[in-house]
């Protein structure tokens, strides 16, 4: 939660330039509280083990959240029960008339297709649209993001030879991010895919902050001003044996893929998996939705956007 300390009190100014959420005493004594409301478009195919992940890393704060799911209508899931579905998913024309404090769009597995071939994309695309005047901050993950950039910014994604596969170190690459707030100079972050966004594209567009990078995984986070639109091409949410299920599952199709690195013990998929990046995920997501949502959200939900 942000400290309040005296509007005049020369380290306001102090702790504002080494982002350390200071609020006014005018701001502190106004303030009114409601739940969150955060919007999630889970895109993955195993959706009960998505929601569950990211249901424990929003609920993981002293912030009353209220969680909507939603999933596309022009896809057909194979691997999730229409029970669940109904029980327990709307669709965007529901959630449509809906404003949002906050707003996820997971990964899918189809980055190996066009954006325009993906079966639901003009669905997507309306949706991304939509977020800009429905959604206080949106928060894109892996091919979510991939998506993101490509319709908001026109940054094409490409291939990399062979799939990123693993666990690697990051860094912080900007001054100070109230995103990154309390991490070391170096954390993990898992990854799974079989395509990336090339540094230098998201470099020539100026609405983007570049946040942190890996030397290994390449671009990590970048976003818009005050974080409406925040991108993140790795897998934080992960649980600790969701690489190793992808791991074993292609390894019992013959698909020949290596075994992720960083990640099982000793590199020995007969040992089990080493956790590097659950302390980096809580940290990400309570920066999120205490700063960069809760601290700057309208009140008023009619007003977002």
């Amino acid at each position: 939660m942000p400290i309040r300390i005296p509007n005049s009190l020369p380290a306001a100014k102090t702790l504002a330039e080494e982002n350390i959420f200071v609020m006014n005493e005018a701001r502190a004594a106004s303030q009114d509280i409601r739940p969150l409301r955060i919007l999630v478009l889970n895109l993955m195919p195993t959706k009960i083990d998505t929601e569950t992940q990211l249901a424990r890393l929003i609920g993981n704060t002293p912030l009353q959240v209220e969680i909507e799911l939603i999933h596309t209508v022009s896809h057909r899931s194979k691997n999730t029960s229409e029970e669940h579905l109904l029980s327990f998913y709307k669709s965007f024309e529901d959630v449509r008339d809906g404003r949002f404090d906050g707003m996820i769009i997971t990964g899918a597995p189809v980055e190996l297709m066009e954006f325009e071939d993906v079966e639901y994309w003009e669905e997507l695309c309306g949706i991304m649209e939509w977020s800009k005047t429905h959604v206080h901050s949106t928060l894109h993950i892996c091919w979510g993001a991939q998506a993101g950039l490509y319709y908001h910014f026109g940054i094409q994604k490409k291939l990399l030879p062979e799939k990123l596969f693993g666990v690697f170190a990051h860094r912080v690459a900007y001054k100070n991010p109230i995103l990154f707030r309390g991490f070391d100079d170096v954390f993990y972050v898992p990854h799974s895919r079989y395509s990336t966004v090339e540094l230098s594209d998201v470099e020539k567009v100026p609405e983007l902050k570049i946040l942190s990078v890996s030397d290994r995984a390449g671009l990590y986070c970048c976003m818009t001003e005050h974080g409406r639109q925040i991108f993140i091409t790795g897998h934080c949410e992960y649980d600790p044996d969701t690489l190793a299920k992808e791991y074993f599952r292609d390894e019992a199709k013959g698909l020949g893929t290596a075994v992720p690195e960083n990640y099982f013990t000793d590199d020995d998929p007969k040992k089990p998996p080493v956790v590097r990046w659950r302390g980096h995920a809580n940290l990400l997501f309570a920066n999120w939705l205490n700063y960069i949502v809760y601290q700057n959200t309208p009140y008023d939900v009619a007003k977002i956007g």
